[in-house]
């Protein structure tokens, strides 16, 4: 592989990485010069990838600038239709096909994400290892594909509902429930067991939402 292609990768990587994990939130302005100074690539790489985050809809124009989107309501709803249907699918298949010891890395996940209840920010990443965790689980490599686009997307909201009081401890509550339901290989109950987890995330999302609209 050529070094352009390599930097090019590596620019994309880096710049989705940045979004992923908050340093460029909903709303800024990604400037190509300043990526390319902070990242130490060139500026050739740094523009193919915004272009490349530009077609994923993660980034959107302002003018002449490109900046980090923001989803509205409708396309929030949108992303949670979406979400729980796959992962759903995922916990279904996860059941049939993940093995022992992928189980037991589940079940030591929700043990040890416990003591994160008082950190939102580390029991969000958390939360995201425990979800990709199913979806490695389901042995379906396309579906994992499409789980990643979907959770791509999800770098998209400004704040973690994990962050409201109670939900925290909730959510692993819940997470215990996808995982008993492994364990026992009842693809029926994991598949509703995750698809309620993630009702009452959406739930939570839009309640966190409603509170900060101004009237």
């Amino acid at each position: 592989m050529s070094e352009h292609k390599n930097g090019q990768k590596d620019a994309y990587a880096l710049v989705l990485s940045a979004i992923d994990v908050g340093i460029y939130r909903p709303g800024d302005r990604l400037v190509e010069s300043e990526l390319a100074e902070q990242f130490g690539v060139s500026r050739t790489p740094i523009r193919e990838a915004l272009q490349r985050l530009e077609t994923q809809s993660l980034l959107t124009r302002d003018g002449r600038s490109l900046i980090v989107a923001s989803l509205d309501h409708n396309q929030l709803a949108e992303l949670y239709v979406v979400r729980t249907e796959l992962e759903g699918l995922a916990a279904r298949l996860a059941a049939r096909h993940a093995a022992p010891e992928e189980i037991r890395v589940l079940r030591e996940m929700v043990e040890e994400d416990r003591g994160f209840l008082s950190d939102p920010e580390a029991l969000s990443l958390a939360n995201r290892r425990f979800h990709k965790q199913i979806h490695l689980a389901s042995h379906n490599r396309y579906l994992v594909q499409q789980l990643d686009l979907v959770h791509r997307t999800m770098a998209l909201l400004a704040t973690t509902s994990l962050a409201v009081k109670g939900r925290g401890e909730t959510a692993l509550n819940e997470h215990e429930a996808i995982v008993a339901a492994l364990e026992k290989r009842d693809g029926e109950a994991a598949h509703l067991a995750l698809k309620n987890h993630i009702s009452k995330a959406f739930e939570t999302r839009l309640k966190l939402d409603a509170l900060s609209v101004r009237i």
